[in-house]
């Protein structure tokens, strides 16, 4: 472990510059100086180079520094596949060889290109629009037009509005042009171990264009339907990437009035499968006969001819639905048919030409609709259009991962989520990259899946969940030391805030120390990354998101609306839009204000806690219904779950508030132990007193339930409400759990409710 001494600093700076220099034992050498949060930059560097103005309020500090934010000494600190990162250590730093090959390589070069994009937004945007994208035609005279404030009128936010293009195009006619055809565009891995194929770009398009045309044969215009209900095949980036091209719009809800594709996780029950039939009114349906996930066969045809006799009751149905023949899951002699309605996609698609005229669109025709889980557990379509979407998501794969035209890079989450649209397809595309494709479980055959598939596709970057991290921790480290992992050089983490140890876990064992994580922190509305580090650019502390990406203007507000400055703990707003930002709510725009920019007007409400700490790193700490009151202590669940796993008899924690006639609210705790480990009631004492000990008596939890496993969904999000439900009692409200993972966890936890 490497100690650092930090001097204060002699002037207010940046919180990005809260540390002026530092002497670091152990040889770290000349071009060791740090300036701005702990950033690595170079020893001529002058911390006056990184003054910015005053308004740049998210990445600089008051005019007074706030309490406690003085003198920092002692500081623990490691440095990039250097040292093991511990419980002690509050900075991680990049080496200065990574650094200097970084896109972002220093914090001056970072304040400079975020400044810009503050003060010049229209500028900055504009320059990156028009310089790596393909426009058939320029937007108008305003890069972008906004109203965030609902008392000066309705909510709007245009970006590139005029500009006319086609994302399709964009992910693989222009990097066919520019000499990239015969590289791989997609490694696909089966679920069985052996099994896999590859496309380059030039065979992917010929795809597209082949699934284009045939849409195009059977009726299906701009502003038809098209429902994909596919698991990760290559043949769901195929058809998504098939319908842009003709102008659809994919989503999970949607209306006649749109020209849509529709995403849907594959993962829904029949019943809410029929639901977003009869909201769209698809010319087609495009499914597979079944896949495997790990051990099980899905019969997904199954559960459309069941959503499709449930829609057809309710007067709507499907003209045709294009079954893919999975041979690997089932036959197709034992596929259920019905003829004059259900076609092969084997039998017809080949047979079309491999070249498809694109649909041009405008920058704000939409593009997707995506549902996201709405507090009252009606879910919401969140609607992205073309422009603003393809650009944001474009630039911030590029910056937040440090992408190079040599990466491979894997994103482990569905398509069927924001992740997937964003960084699965959408985002590594449109830069040009290979991206792996898996249609398993990541723990099958056994927990050590993910690092064969790393050493075999040999993986740079590999982003996933926390959740993800923590199952595979629980599993223990010979499953990941095993493998080589010598490939990869960075990490992502997506979906929830990453408690510090998962954090530390991930970085030395799965990192082997070396590897920079990109924790990143965004939403289904918001496109793309938001508050996310840029590996290179500054030192990382274990849990924190860290900085805004450019253009972003993240604050923190008290329940009154007011900006809180320095360190400080709140409700996470933005003010002013960026181009990634969702456009509505589809058919409910007076949601969408009401949800989003009617609890603090002039900002955007991301639904979020966030603290900053006194050197300007944001810490998010859950969602704001996720915050217990207990005898009038706010305490977010995060913050719990956080200090329950830091327990070592501990895998993984769920924490929710259930009603307590004393204190009003209590801590209710579902706890999962590591493998091998029993339940007792000393255990117990020593979770409950962990919490103690980190947070304060006020935190220490009213109930542990004992968990063999949480119930999630596919992509990794714990269903909470489901718990909050078991917690409660309300045994008889859990509701559909036909979309969780494994259904049968629910009543594994029922049963262990009085334990």
């Amino acid at each position: 472990m490497m100690t650092m001494t930090i001097s204060p600093p002699s002037i207010p700076l940046t919180h990005l510059q809260r540390y002026k220099t530092a002497s670091v034992k152990q040889g770290l050498g000349n071009h060791q100086s740090i300036g701005g949060g702990g950033l690595l930059v170079m020893a001529s560097s002058s911390p006056k180079n990184l003054t910015t103005t005053n308004y740049l309020k998210h990445v600089e500090s008051m005019k007074s520094l706030p309490s406690g934010a003085g003198k920092i000494s002692q500081l623990n600190a490691v440095i990039l596949g250097e040292a093991l990162a511990s419980e002690e250590d509050d900075l991680v730093f990049p080496s200065d060889g990574f650094s200097r090959q970084a896109l972002v390589p220093s914090p001056q070069k970072y304040l400079e290109m975020y400044k810009r994009s503050i003060e010049d937004p229209a500028g900055f945007w504009s320059d990156i629009a028009s310089s790596e994208f393909y426009w058939k035609q320029r937007w108008g005279d305003h890069v972008y037009s906004e109203n965030l404030d609902v008392r000066k009128g309705n909510i709007k936010i245009e970006w590139f509005k005029g500009g006319i293009t086609n994302i399709c195009y964009n992910c693989l006619d222009k990097n066919i042009d520019a000499g990239l055809g015969d590289k791989i565009a997609l490694y696909w891995e089966s679920n069985e171990p052996g099994f896999d194929a590859t496309l380059t770009y030039s065979q992917l398009l010929g795809r597209v264009c082949q699934l284009a045309n045939y849409l195009k044969s059977i009726g299906v215009r701009k502003g038809d339907a098209v429902i994909i209900y596919l698991p990760m095949l290559m043949e769901l980036p195929i058809a998504m990437l098939a319908c842009a091209r003709i102008g659809a719009v994919h989503s999970v809800h949607v209306s006649s009035s749109f020209m849509q594709k529709r995403v849907v996780f594959a993962g829904f029950s029949a019943e809410s499968l029929a639901q977003r039939i009869m909201d769209c009114k698809p010319k087609v349906v495009i499914t597979c006969n079944a896949v495997k996930r790990g051990p099980k066969t899905i019969a997904l045809k199954d559960i459309v001819d069941a959503a499709l006799i449930e829609s057809a009751k309710n007067g709507t149905s499907a003209d045709v639905c294009l079954t893919y023949e999975n041979q690997s899951a089932l036959k197709r002699e034992s596929t259920k048919w019905q003829e004059g309605r259900d076609i092969w996609w084997e039998d017809v698609i080949p047979k079309y030409p491999t070249t498809c005229d694109v649909e041009w669109v405008d920058a704000e025709d939409p593009l997707f609709l995506l549902y996201t889980s709405g507090s009252t557990g009606k879910p919401k379509g969140v609607l992205h259009t073309t422009g603003g979407y393809m650009v944001y998501t474009a630039t911030t794969f590029k910056y937040a991962f440090d992408y190079k035209e040599s990466d491979v890079y894997w994103c482990t989450a569905d398509c069927g989520w924001i992740t997937g649209h964003s960084y699965v397809s959408y985002g590594p595309m449109l830069n040009g990259a290979t991206v792996v494709v898996y249609e398993g479980a990541p723990n099958y055959p056994d927990p050590g899946r993910c690092w064969d598939i790393v050493d075999k596709y040999k993986v740079t970057i590999f982003y996933t969940a926390p959740t993800l991290v923590r199952s595979l921790m629980r599993d223990g480290d010979e499953y990941v030391t095993r493998y080589s992992r010598k490939s990869l050089r960075v990490l992502g983490s997506v979906g929830e805030p990453i408690n510090p140890s998962a954090w530390r876990w991930f970085f030395n064992v799965v990192g082997g120390s070396k590897c920079p994580i990109s924790d990143t922190w965004w939403q289904t509305e918001t496109g793309g990354f938001m508050i996310t580090p840029l590996p290179g650019a500054w030192p990382q502390k274990p849990g924190s998101a860290t900085f805004p990406f450019f253009g972003v203007q993240p604050v923190i507000v008290d329940e009154k609306g007011v900006e809180i400055e320095g360190e400080c703990s709140g409700y996470l707003c933005v003010k002013s839009s960026w181009p990634g930002a969702f456009r509505t709510l589809y058919g409910d725009h007076e949601r969408y204000e009401t949800t989003y920019f009617k609890p603090f007007p002039g900002y955007y409400f991301t639904g979020d806690g966030c603290s900053r700490d006194r050197d300007g790193y944001h810490w998010l700490t859950g969602r704001v219904d996720d915050v217990i009151n207990v005898s009038g202590h706010r305490i977010g669940t995060a913050e719990v779950e956080s200090a329950l796993v830091s327990h070592p008899r501990c895998a993984e924690a769920a924490v929710v508030g259930v009603e307590h006639e004393v204190k009003g609210q209590g801590i209710y705790a579902f706890v999962t132990l590591v493998d091998g480990v029993s339940y007792s009631e000393e255990l117990r004492r020593s979770l409950v007193l962990t919490v103690r000990n980190q947070i304060g008596a006020f935190a220490a939890p009213d109930k542990i339930h004992w968990a063999p496993s949480l119930p999630k969904t596919r992509s990794g999000k714990i269903m909470r409400r489901i718990l909050r439900k078991i917690a409660s009692r309300q045994l008889d409200e859990l509701g559909d759990t036909s979309t969780l993972a494994e259904p049968g966890v629910v009543d594994q936890l029922i049963a262990l409710a009085d334990c």
